[in-house]
């Protein structure tokens, strides 16, 4: 295989931090790379310098002659004035690119059909979309293309369970003209797994290759303990235990590459399962005895929208359930419910004596009387030591293993970065000793080696756990069971795991299309402007002219809430070190999704009006 990008002893420093040093290695055509390390390791750096936009201080960058690259940055570089179409088409004339599969795929699978309903229609400009729906096109744009060489950094970013299970597809399977090649950073293991068939990391301003996706990268960090000659205790870690998981893991990572295989089964052949499911649950219900929540016929509405509809659940103790569901199908309700936030419409909400709830959300709010408190007090406030099965740690035990070193604890508050704080909040959790333990998106800013850490720290914690998340490894790992809701205002409980929930949506979405309804793969999706399934009966004429309208309006305010929340965001990242600024902003944000939501719940309705 002739190589398209070599890289050759490149050395490369930012201000004083080392990106590369020495660096060599090289894409071959064929090959489709997955880049992981910590954040702020290089990643993104390392991608530019392939693409040739990042001169080096040292070595040498040679590409072949005609090679043709595509780059997804994280940086949005569409031109606002210009038309969907011409920004994923360009200049290609209609009957070719409605005449290609390939084409008509990509705009399926990332914008919903030929006429592009999540980004609100082909003809619309590009300004007024989300951030979201803005990197969708860019990315739907580059694989139209189909450049030679792909380098893609976060692409499953904004994508949701089915679109990162589209994409991951894509790659592998359906980009099958010879010679291209794909290298991707990512911290989405499961799609690692699916895609890379290399593996570089990057780590103290080295890349090290290895052969294969997410399961050789685990066994290579393993094999790199061990011939490192480290201590017994050292090789009993969370790295075999997570290598051992991906031995014994779900039918879909059976493909995983045979490699080293004599070596694998040798280093995990003792290593016991992740949990000791029977242990854990004995402990939970000693801690919670039988009842911890039950939701009995229990109705949440918001105006004629029902979210939730009669749905009776009953948590047990040591529970351990994933939740994935379409676009304001009601998750965040479901869990605000459990927790008591929402009242219900209807029904009973029943709650064990002995249960303590505890609810990590995605605000910073509760970090702010922090400011000037080293991490260690930060936590040691909650308390000095928890209980983790059976076992005690002190606060500052749980927080080494959650990343924070002896010299890392004595950071002030203020100091810490985004992930950083994610981290802080999760250890003040624990270290409250609840039973009853709801995480909503808990992988936002961590990179694989934190996420890795906390699902160690959770293997060992006796309660029952709720995750809503987008990221389907971390489902399966850190989850005995999935749950469903699909837009019908019911549970459904899901014995196959993730794979049985695209299932259920590939179905449901051939049934659209067998009926003549158009709205494709977000036919769900209260903010992407698409259609919902299964609406309500033929309304007359002058009604539907009317909700059409309403859609519209609606649809133009969701596209102006999203562009303000993009804003924000990327306001809060740059005044990262301002904490005091950073509360002011997310105070602003807080207000911008909450009308967000009552704005979705408006769509969904007038949406089921016109089916």
């Amino acid at each position: 295989m002739a190589n398209l990008v070599s890289v050759e002893r490149a050395t490369l420093a930012l201000g004083t931090t080392h990106i590369l040093d020495g660096v060599s290695l090289g894409v071959s055509s064929g090959t489709r790379v997955g880049v992981v390390g910590r954040n702020g390791g290089g990643k993104s750096t390392l991608l530019r310098v392939l693409a040739g936009l990042q001169p080096v201080d040292e070595g040498r960058i040679t590409m072949l002659g005609s090679l043709t690259i595509g780059m997804l940055t994280q940086v949005d570089t569409l031109d606002p004035e210009t038309t969907i179409r011409a920004a994923v088409l360009g200049d290609l004339p209609e009957h070719v690119w409605a005449g290609d599969p390939r084409i008509r795929d990509v705009l399926d699978g990332l914008l919903g059909g030929i006429d592009a309903p999540d980004v609100g229609g082909f003809e619309a400009i590009v300004g007024p979309c989300s951030g979201g729906g803005r990197r969708r096109l860019a990315l739907a744009a580059l694989l139209v293309a189909d450049p030679d060489l792909l380098l893609l950094d976060e692409p499953t970013n904004h994508l949701d369970v089915e679109g990162v299970a589209w994409l991951a597809d894509h790659l592998a399977n359906r980009r099958t003209r010879p010679g291209t090649s794909v290298v991707t950073v990512t911290h989405d293991r499961w799609f690692l797994d699916e895609v890379a068939t290399t593996t570089w990391e990057v780590v103290d301003g080295g890349v090290s290759s290895y052969e294969g996706g997410y399961a050789a990268y685990v066994l290579a960090r393993a094999e790199r303990d061990r011939v490192a000659a480290v201590t017994e205790e050292r090789r009993t870690n969370l790295v075999r235990k997570e290598l051992a998981w991906l031995r014994r893991g779900a039918q879909a990572r059976s493909t995983k590459p045979k490699f080293r295989i004599d070596a694998a089964i040798e280093l995990i052949d003792d290593e016991p399962a992740p949990r000791d499911s029977v242990s854990l649950v004995r402990f939970a219900t000693t801690r919670l005895g039988k009842d911890v929540v039950d939701l009995i016929d229990a109705s949440v509405t918001f105006g004629e929208r029902r979210l939730l509809d009669r749905v009776t659940w009953r948590l047990a103790p040591g529970d351990r359930i994933g939740i994935v569901g379409v676009n304001g199908s009601g998750k965040s309700t479901l869990m605000r419910a459990i927790f008591g936030d929402v009242a219900l419409s209807a029904g009973k909400r029943k709650v064990g004596k002995t249960v303590s709830m505890a609810y990590l959300t995605q605000e910073v709010r509760e970090l702010e009387k922090f400011d000037d408190w080293r991490v260690i007090e930060a936590i040691e406030d909650v308390k000095q030591y928890t209980r983790l099965g059976d076992k005690e740690v002190s606060a500052s035990q749980l927080a080494k293993r959650l990343g924070f070193s002896g010299g890392r604890q004595q950071t002030r508050v203020n100091d810490l970065s985004g992930g950083e704080r994610r981290r802080l909040q999760f250890l003040r959790l624990l270290m409250a000793e609840p039973n009853v333990l709801i995480l909503d998106e808990p992988t936002n800013d961590l990179d694989i080696e934190t996420l890795t850490s906390m699902e160690d720290v959770l293997d060992g914690w006796a309660g029952t756990l709720l995750v809503v998340s987008h990221d389907r490894y971390l489902l399966e790992r850190m989850c005995d069971r999935q749950v469903a809701l699909l837009g019908d205002g019911a549970v459904q409980d899901l014995p196959g795991g993730v794979e049985q929930y695209l299932d259920l949506r590939a179905s449901a979405r051939a049934s659209v299309s067998a009926s003549g309804t158009s709205g494709g793969a977000r036919a769900t999706a209260p903010a992407s402007g698409a259609k919902v399934a299964g609406a309500a009966s033929a309304q007359s004429a002058a009604e539907l002219r009317d909700a059409r309208k309403d859609l519209n309006r609606i649809d133009r305010q969701l596209s102006r809430i999203s562009a303000q929340e993009e804003k924000i965001h990327a306001q809060m990242a740059a005044k990262a070190a301002d904490h005091t600024a950073v509360l002011e902003l997310n105070t602003t944000l807080r207000a911008i999704v909450d009308e967000r939501e009552t704005l979705e719940l408006e769509w969904l309705s007038v949406a089921e009006i016109i089916g």
